[in-house]
C-alpha cells in the first residue's frame, strides 16, 4: 500500500493524544479479536455440536464496524491513511508544511460530513438487528463517532507551541463544509452529480489526500446541489458497506499472515523452496518464486508478501552473485502471486462490490495464478542462463528435502483448508478466513514456537492497522457507487464502449489497456473500490463471466503495481532489499512482459478460468 508519511508541518502530539491513541487502538484489537472469536465459535458450534447459532453473523459485522471506524481515527492521527504520493517529495519544505495544513483542512471537513449527517442518519434510523434485537442506530453510530475522534486528532497542534494551530485547522474544514453545502449548486452549476463526484474525487486524491477523505468529500460535493436529505445517504452507505459478511474474511487473513510472520511459518516455506530448487539454473530465482506460491495461499497481501520475501530472500541472493536489483524486480514480481492464488484480498474485495461468488474466485484463479508462476520462472531461467546465476549448488538429499516438507506441512495445510472448505461448503470463505487465523495461531504457538506475547501483540496492531486502511476505502466507495447507480452511469459507459465494438473480446483488450493505465497512477484496492461498480454492468451487458472479468481486473491491477510512478511493490522491494529504485524498474521489465502475455492469454480463452470452477467451484 502507499501511506501518507509525516511530513514538514505535521502534528506535534502531546501526551494527552498518544494516551487517546493507544486506548482507541486496544479498543480496535479487541473488537477485532473479538468478531474472529465469535466466527470461529460458530463453526465450532455448526460442526461439533450440530447447532447454529442466529446471532454470531450479526455480532461478527457489528464488531467490525466499529473496530473500522475507531482504526480510521487512528490511522488519521498517526497519517497512515492509504493515499497516493507523486509530487510532494519533490516540494520544498516550505510548499510540503503548506500542503499538509491544506490536507488537514479537508480531511476536517470530511469528518465533519460523517459526523454531522451521521447523527442525523442514525436518529432516521428505527429498525433492530433480527437476531441481537439491538437497534440498528446503535451500528450506524460507529460513522459520526469515528468521525468526531478524527476531529480530535485533528485538533493537534501542527506545531508545538502554537497551540491553536489544530482548532484553525477545525475552523478551516467547517467553513469548507458550509461552503461547498451552501454554495455548491452556484458553484458546479449545471454540471451533473456524477461530474462533480470525478472532478473532485480525482483532483483530491491526486493532490495526494487520503483517499477515504477524497471520496468522502467528493460524494458530499456531488450531493450538494440535490436536495438536503440526500446528504445522509453518504453515511447510509459507509455503514452498510461494511455490514458485510464476506468483508470479514480481509481482517481474518490479514489476521493469519500477520501471526505466520511473527511466528516462524515463513521461515520453514523459505526453507523447503530453497531445498526443493535451490539447485537449479538461477535456483535461488526459482525458490524465491516458489516461496511466493506457497506464501500467497496463507496471506493474500502482495505487499506484506514483498517486504517479508525481499528482508529473507535478496541478501541471499546477492551473497550469490544476483544483482541486487534483479533480485529486487524478481521478489517485486513474484508478489504479485498473493493477488492471483487464493486467498488474495483483492478477489475478496471484488467479489464484495460485485456481488459474486468469493468461492468461485478462488477456484477460478488458481490456473491463471499457477501460469503466472510459471511465465515469472521461465523469465529467471532465460536470464540465469544468459547471465550466469545459479546452478551451482549441490541438490539437496531426499532426507532433506524430506525433512525441510514435514517441518514446513502445516504452514502448507493452510491454502488447502481454505480452498477445500469453501470448495466444499464447509464453510464460507469469511468462515475459512477465521480458522485460517486459529490455525496460523496455533501452528506459530505449539509447533513452531515463535510467538510470543511481544510479537503477537505487535502482529495484532499491525493487522489491525492494515485492515482499516483497506476497509474505510471500501466504505467511502460506497456512496461513491452509489451515485454513479443513480446516475446510471454504467449504462451510459456500457452504452458508449457497445457504439465502439460489440465483441466480448475487443472490449476485454480496451479495457485490459484502459485498466494498465489506470494501474500507473492508482493503487489496487482504490481502482477496484472506484472502477468496479463501473465496469462489470458493461462487461456482464457485453456477455462476458464477472467471475472471469474478476479474475483480469485484479491481474491487471497488479501488474500496475510494478510499474511507474506508483510501482509500490518496486519500491517495497528496493527499499528492503538496498537497491536504487530506477534500476530495479529497468530489471522488472521482462517480468512485466511475462505477465502481459499471461494476461493476454486469460483474456483470449476465458476457458482458462471458467472450465475449473464448472468443474471445482461451489
Amino acid at each position: 500500500m502507499i501511506t501518507t508519511k509525516m511530513i514538514p508541518g505535521a502534528t506535534k502530539a502531546t501526551p494527552l493524544y498518544l494516551l487517546l491513541d493507544k486506548v482507541l487502538e486496544a479498543a480496535a484489537v479487541l473488537l477485532m479479536l473479538a468478531a474472529t472469536c465469535v466466527v470461529v465459535l460458530q463453526v465450532f458450534c455448526r460442526y461439533v455440536l450440530n447447532a447454529s447459532l442466529p446471532w454470531p453473523e450479526e455480532a461478527a459485522q457489528f464488531l467490525f464496524v466499529w473496530a473500522v471506524f475507531l482504526g480510521m481515527a487512528i490511522l488519521t492521527f498517526r497519517e497512515r491513511h492509504i493515499a497516493i504520493s507523486l509530487f510532494v517529495p519533490k516540494l520544498t519544505p516550505r510548499f510540503q508544511s503548506a500542503h499538509a495544513v491544506v490536507l488537514r483542512v479537508v480531511s476536517a471537513t470530511a469528518c465533519i460530513v460523517m459526523l454531522i449527517h451521521g447523527v442525523d442518519f442514525m436518529n432516521r434510523s428505527l429498525q433492530v438487528l433480527p437476531a441481537l434485537r439491538i437497534p440498528l442506530r446503535y451500528l450506524f453510530m460507529a460513522v459520526p463517532v469515528g468521525g468526531a475522534l478524527g476531529l480530535i486528532f485533528l485538533s493537534a497542534p501542527l506545531k508545538a507551541r502554537a497551540w491553536w494551530s489544530g482548532l484553525a485547522v477545525l475552523a478551516g474544514g467547517l467553513i469548507l463544509y458550509f461552503a461547498l453545502r451552501q454554495g455548491g449548486s452556484a458553484f458546479f452549476g449545471e454540471a451533473s452529480s456524477t461530474t462533480i463526484l470525478m472532478i473532485v474525487s480525482l483532483v483530491l486524491i491526486f493532490a495526494e489526500l487520503p483517499i477515504v477523505f477524497a471520496l468522502v468529500v467528493g460524494s458530499f460535493a456531488a450531493l450538494t446541489p440535490l436536495p438536503p436529505l440526500m446528504l445522509v445517504t453518504i453515511t447510509q452507505n459507509m455503514s452498510g458497506a461494511l455490514n458485510s459478511f464476506t468483508l470479514l474474511a480481509i481482517p481474518f487473513f490479514i489476521l493469519a499472515a500477520a501471526v505466520m510472520n511473527a511466528g516462524g511459518i515463513t521461515l520453514r516455506i523459505v526453507d523447503l523452496a530453497f531445498h526443493l530448487v535451490g539447485h537449479l539454473r538461477g535456483g535461488l530465482g526459482q525458490a524465491n518464486i516458489v516461496t511466493n506460491v506457497m506464501l500467497a495461499g496463507v496471506s493474500g497481501s502482495s505487499t506484506a508478501d514483498a517486504s517479508a520475501t525481499a528482508k529473507l530472500l535478496v541478501p541471499e541472493m546477492a551473497k550469490h552473485g544476483y544483482s541486487r536489483a534483479f533480485s529486487c524486480a524478481l521478489t517485486a514480481a513474484a508478489s504479485t502471486l498473493a493477488n492471483l492464488i487464493p486467498p488474495g484480498l483483492g478477489l475478496i474485495i471484488y467479489a464484495a462490490l460485485a456481488s459474486v461468488s468469493v468461492g468461485a474466485l478462488f477456484v477460478g484463479t488458481i490456473v491463471p495464478g499457477l501460469m503466472m508462476a510459471a511465465a515469472l520462472s521461465l523469465v529467471v531461467w532465460l536470464v540465469s542462463v544468459r547471465r550466469g546465476y545459479g546452478g551451482q549448488q549441490t541438490s539437496s538429499s531426499g532426507g532433506e528435502k524430506w525433512r525441510s516438507f514435514l517441518l514446513a506441512t502445516p504452514a502448507l495445510c493452510l491454502p488447502v483448508i481454505i480452498v477445500g472448505g469453501v470448495r466444499f461448503g464447509i464453510f464460507t470463505a469469511t468462515e475459512a478466513g477465521a480458522i485460517a487465523f486459529v490455525f496460523a495461531l496455533f501452528c506459530g504457538a505449539f509447533i513452531y514456537r515463535g510467538l510470543t506475547s511481544a510479537n503477537l501483540l505487535a502482529a495484532f496492531k499491525e493487522a489491525v492497522e492494515d485492515t482499516v486502511a483497506v476497509a474505510v476505502i471500501i466504505a467511502a466507495s460506497s456512496p461513491f457507487a452509489w451515485i454513479l447507480t443513480f446516475e446510471q452511469a454504467p449504462q451510459k459507459i456500457a452504452a458508449w464502449l457497445g457504439a465502439l465494438t460489440s465483441d466480448p473480446i475487443a472490449l476485454l483488450l480496451l479495457i485490459n489497456l484502459f485498466l494498465i493505465f489506470v494501474g500507473l497512477f492508482i493503487e489496487m484496492i482504490a481502482a477496484l473500490v472506484i472502477l468496479v461498480p463501473i465496469l462489470v454492468p458493461v462487461v456482464v451487458a457485453a456477455g462476458v463471466d464477472p467471475l472471469q472479468f474478476g479474475i483480469i481486473m485484479v491481474m491487471n491491477l497488479v501488474i500496475g503495481a510494478l510499474t511507474p510512478p506508483l510501482g509500490v511493490l518496486v519500491f517495497t522491494t528496493a527499499r528492503v532489499g538496498g537497491a536504487p529504485s530506477t534500476d530495479v524498474f529497468r530489471a522488472i521489465v521482462p517480468f512485466i512482459a511475462a505477465q502481459l502475455v499471461v494476461l493476454g492469454l486469460i483474456t483470449f480463452f476465458p476457458q482458462l478460468t471458467t472450465l475449473p470452477i464448472q468443474w471445482f467451484g461451489p
